[in-house]
């Protein structure tokens, strides 16, 4: 009889610990976060499965960290530091990562972060010309990469944890958040509402980086595939080994073969075409 009790009691235990609860849904809240804020303006319409929720009045804001939208000018001088910060602490702790998708198109016309929703902005009384600020029209944020290795080291030992930075275009020091999605061990497409892995969020502006992984896919009929659950596919010497290069004043990793990437997410115009739309940027 003593036996039994203990043997259940033994079993109850190894069925608590393998049932943890699931995975966290919804990213950190608001009251665990909150830095100045004392209402939160995230967005929570979306899905219940979705991690990461955007602000209630731009998809490129972090509702938890800020209340509106910056001017033209402040997001222009906002996002190089959210670059140069993300950039510079991701070297300090070894952590490797390189530009992609929008922002790579940006450093290939002019190594300068691309702000088109504010271009556009300043543009509805010009629309022939855009401003001379060297900003593309097709990119709205900051996007990175990681190695699949990469983020599970980040997971491990960076998840949540607030990282302070020194830049020469503010007198005090800022303060980042690096946010792990945790489904981002689920490698499968079906999972699109999270696409996006980690963030790298400035928490006195709401803006943020998007992280992605790219890992290895057994599954593809090309071998050395490299895959995202956005639907992006590489093949591994596309990306590897990274070249260096230098990207609003701090130095940056970029893929190997750039311009096949580039050409093939917007097309081979994209890399010598100035116009956009109507709109002819003043190189």
């Amino acid at each position: 009889m003593v036996a039994s009790l203990l043997f259940l009691l033994v079993l109850s235990w190894l069925v608590g610990a393998v049932d943890s609860g699931p995975i966290e849904k919804r990213d950190a809240d608001f009251a665990s976060v909150r830095t100045h804020l004392d209402k939160d303006f995230t967005s929570r319409s979306g899905p219940e499965q979705k991690y990461f929720h955007e602000s209630v009045y731009h998809y490129h804001y972090d509702g938890r960290f800020a209340s509106h939208r910056l001017s033209y000018d402040e997001k222009k001088i906002a996002l190089p530091v959210l670059l140069r910060a993300f950039v510079s602490t991701m070297r300090d702790i070894g952590a490797e990562t390189w530009i992609m998708h929008g922002t790579l198109l940006g450093w290939w016309w002019n190594s300068k972060v691309n702000t088109a929703a504010t271009v556009l902005e300043s543009c509805l009384f010009n629309l022939t010309t855009w401003p001379d600020v060297q900003v593309l029209p097709w990119d709205t944020d900051i996007d990175v990469q990681v190695t699949e290795s990469t983020m599970h080291y980040l997971a491990s030992y960076y998840n949540m944890t607030i990282h302070r930075y020194a830049d020469s275009e503010f007198s005090d020091k800022k303060e980042f958040l690096l946010e792990i999605n945790p489904n981002y061990v689920n490698r499968s497409r079906l999972d699109q509402d999270n696409i996006i892995d980690a963030r790298w969020v400035d928490t006195s502006t709401g803006l943020f980086i998007d992280i992605t992984v790219v890992a290895r896919n057994y599954s593809h009929p090309i071998k050395h595939t490299l895959s995202c659950k956005d639907g992006h596919d590489y093949i591994e010497s596309s990306i590897f080994p990274l070249r260096d290069s230098t990207f609003e004043g701090v130095r940056v990793k970029i893929p190997y073969a750039y311009v096949g990437i580039l050409s093939e997410e917007y097309g081979k115009r994209s890399l010598v075409n100035a116009q956009f739309n109507g709109y002819a940027f003043p190189f």
